[in-house]
């Protein structure tokens, strides 16, 4: 049987839901996005959401792969983790088969870890690795979000990696906490956001640094204004310090974000003495990923 030329990748996280379709040498032709994130499914309409977005796509035969959320216990299906260490063949060779109606389906495993003194997991960021390591590449690989991850590659495989609750903290103690009724609205504050990284990465007391936040608006230290920018920064610089730690000076350093977040860690970078750190698009990341990861699942032929 000939394999689909056509191939439609999807990244399927909490929050939003993106699809990539591609020509027959893996360029991306057209992409769309909607927030219907896993959050925003109901009753498991997950077939019912991806044929909506996807409409007009499928002329011919064709085959989908999908990664991120979708492939958790609260997604479409659960898809076993793949243990560390995990190279992009056998990422390729667990993709898990979906049911659907719209084509021959599979979703990216995640990537587990489990070591005697800590665990860890990932979804998505695994095929982000995937697409944005060029052939033989060792170094790290951050993608910033809600749970920032960062990535040890040796030789484009995956050999270790960390999760950073940076994003959810920051919108937990921003919107629901006492430092919230602290701070007041305001454009972001440079020079905020870079007396918290440097505070951040340089003091490991974390939760009293966020604390005196507080402190530094009712002494008169800083406006409420820049509350926001200086929490971002201890949160950032923190991050930063723990990704770092027992990193070699001059390994190279991806930061594969969006196009909101990548400033902010090159900014960070920046301001540790780090400025030769790469930025990729993190949406390209995935798609790249996905593209790779279906050739070399045999799902549609073309070069990986």
């Amino acid at each position: 049987m000939a394999l689909p030329r056509r191939l439609i990748g999807v990244d399927w996280g909490t929050s939003a839901l993106r699809v990539f379709r591609y020509d027959g040498e893996g360029a991306v032709v057209d992409r769309r996005e909607t927030a219907q994130g896993l959050i925003h499914i109901d009753g498991g309409a997950f077939e019912a959401a991806l044929t909506e977005i996807v409409e007009g796509w499928r002329e011919g035969p064709v085959a989908l792969i999908l990664c991120g959320m979708v492939g958790s216990h609260q997604g479409w299906i659960e898809a076993p983790y793949v243990p560390c260490p995990a190279d992009a063949d056998a990422l390729a060779a667990a993709l898990a088969p979906l049911s659907s109606r719209l084509g021959p389906a599979f979703v990216v495993p995640g990537v587990s870890l489990s070591l005697p003194d800590r665990a860890d997991v990932m979804r998505g960021e695994e095929t982000k690795v995937v697409g944005a390591a060029p052939p033989g590449w060792s170094g790290l690989v951050v993608s910033p979000g809600t749970h920032a991850k960062w990535v040890s590659v040796d030789q484009r495989s995956i050999a270790d990696f960390r999760t950073f609750m940076t994003g959810e903290l920051f919108a937990v103690l921003s919107e629901h906490s006492l430092l919230a009724r602290t701070a007041a609205p305001g454009p972001d504050d440079p020079l905020a956001f870079e007396a918290g990284v440097r505070r951040g990465h340089e003091d490991r007391a974390i939760t009293s640094l966020i604390f005196g936040a507080r402190a530094e608006v009712l002494l008169g230290r800083m406006p409420g204004s820049a509350v926001r920018s200086y929490l971002s920064g201890l949160l950032v610089g923190a991050e930063l310090a723990g990704g770092l730690e027992g990193t070699r000076p001059g390994t190279p350093i991806l930061v594969a974000g969006s196009e909101a977040l990548n400033p902010r860690y090159a900014a960070a970078f920046r301001i540790l003495g780090m400025p030769r750190v790469t930025m990729v698009d993190g949406e390209t990341a995935a798609a790249r990923g996905l593209w790779r990861l279906a050739v070399l699942a045999g799902l549609t032929e073309g070069d990986p």
